[in-house]
């Protein structure tokens, strides 16, 4: 960074008509500095800055898309992490499978409107695509970033993000399912005395080893008044006809 005065010199001569390259060489700085404080590039690029490193709910009190933030929540808990990188910069990450394009681009839309001043991009992995974007404040936004896998650290949901989750259920649900869940159909055999009939009707599974995570969902679930139970240790599912087609409004199948 060139010291004020320079700056101040630089503009002053370009103001009387001396072109860029005859500034530059006088003041004893770069053509490109030159003509970014002549435009006013850099002004604009230092404000930016400013408005990024400012533009947080939880510390700045800025607005906030609940709606996307509850959806995001469950996409982070399910398939994503933060990584902290240089100058303390967290990078959130989703996972997604390529089999489901839909779904990365609506886990890219809900984390631009949860962060919009932070751009989002999208790297490709063997069998997926991460969405990511960084920001500052991201660990801000979840506090249940730590060291080591979820499933080996308590995951509680902090007061605020309680409220969120309490008023918009169905989203935060969403995200879990599309991030560690799926809709299938199952396929039940009986024998009749008629003979061998199969049976076949649609149901949710969300898989998780986390015990935390696990209860979170089986909560948000509570407050859908849809039905659930354990099919296993790390698995709930959703299988009476009335309670998948609460959650077909909420959720429905990947895409």
């Amino acid at each position: 960074m060139h010291p004020r005065d320079t700056v101040d010199r630089a503009l002053s001569l370009s103001a009387h008509g001396v072109s860029d390259r005859e500034v530059a060489a006088r003041c004893g700085v770069s053509v490109g500095a030159v003509r970014k404080w002549r435009t006013g590039e850099r002004r604009a690029r230092d404000e930016a800055d400013r408005r990024r490193r400012r533009d947080c709910p939880r510390c700045h009190d800025r607005p906030m898309d609940v709606t996307s933030y509850a959806q995001l929540l469950g996409l982070y808990l399910g398939d994503g992490h933060l990584a902290l990188g240089r100058k303390g910069v967290y990078r959130l990450s989703i996972s997604c499978a390529d089999d489901w394009p839909g779904l990365i681009e609506e886990t890219a839309s809900v984390m631009s409107r949860v962060m919009p001043t932070s751009a989002v991009h999208r790297r490709s992995r063997r069998g997926g695509t991460e969405v990511t974007s960084q920001s500052t404040h991201w660990a801000c936004l979840f506090p249940q970033h730590g060291p080591g896998p979820k499933h080996l650290r308590a995951i509680v949901l902090v007061p605020w993000q309680k409220e969120i989750v309490e008023a918009h259920p169905g989203r935060f649900v969403r995200g879990l399912m599309h991030a560690d869940g799926c809709r299938g159909v199952n396929r039940v055999r009986r024998v009749l005395p008629s003979g061998v009939r199969w049976y076949e009707y649609p149901r949710y599974h969300f898989k998780n080893e986390s015990a935390d995570i696990l209860r979170l969902c089986g909560e948000a679930l509570d407050l859908l008044r849809v039905a659930w139970r354990y099919s296993n240790r790390n698995d709930i599912s959703v299988a009476r006809r009335e309670a998948v087609a609460r959650l077909d409004l909420h959720v429905g199948p990947k895409y």
